[in-house]
């Protein structure tokens, strides 16, 4: 697939082939949904706790004699019923992570970037800079290439790109990523994706 390359002001300089390896496979959305999940789940801490009967403090005693008081049998002051008792089906810590073999989660990544490129929703640029790390330039060449669109841009190196990360940070409809961690979750959610020549050689390595 051959795209225009243009530079920050969008004006085509060249052309590039994006391989079809990559920007022209099978499309499975069964596949991408398995992967976006799996990423949502591995995100969450699962840190979540509440107390059990045994794990509150208190209670040691027995509240009343078990018969003759006209009240219901108790154990406990630290049962669930009481104010201050344990919780009983209540959430816990634990693990909320996913597997999924590498070569699905590479196939899920060329399923979006081939969403992507069929959409005509990828951006190739010449070289991606600013004059200066100011907000107001990155967002008037962003709303150039892509106008009100979602922005994710791709770097191949954040030490190069220094001036591009912290022009985007406030920008909150663009993310500057390394193409190196290209993640399913980043290409559903922006709309269009901008990448220089030399970010699209890392993909080529990680994908190809």
């Amino acid at each position: 697939m051959e795209v225009d390359v243009v530079n920050m002001e969008g004006k085509k300089v060249s052309t590039v082939d994006l391989p079809a390896s990559i920007f022209e496979a099978p499309i499975s959305i069964d596949l991408m949904h398995q992967a976006f999940v799996r990423q949502m789940a591995n995100a969450h801490l699962g840190t979540h706790e509440t107390k059990t009967k045994s794990q509150v403090s208190g209670g040691g005693h027995k509240p009343w004699r078990q018969k003759g008081t006209g009240r219901a049998r108790q154990g406990s002051t630290r049962s669930a019923q009481w104010k201050g008792g344990g919780k009983i089906h209540t959430p816990h810590m634990h693990s909320y992570d996913q597997s999924m073999p590498r070569k699905m989660r590479q196939s899920a990544i060329r399923s979006a970037l081939s969403v992507k490129a069929a959409e005509e929703s990828i951006v190739v640029v010449d070289e991606l800079k600013v004059a200066e790390p100011k907000t107001r330039l990155m967002a008037g060449a962003l709303n150039t290439l892509v106008g009100n669109s979602s922005a994710l841009v791709l770097i191949p190196a954040t030490e190069s790109f220094e001036d591009v990360v912290r022009s985007t940070n406030n920008i909150p409809d663009a993310k500057v990523l390394n193409a190196g961690y290209l993640n399913i979750r980043d290409l559903l959610v922006f709309e269009k994706i901008i990448m220089p020549v030399s970010a699209l050689d890392l993909i080529k390595a990680n994908l190809g």
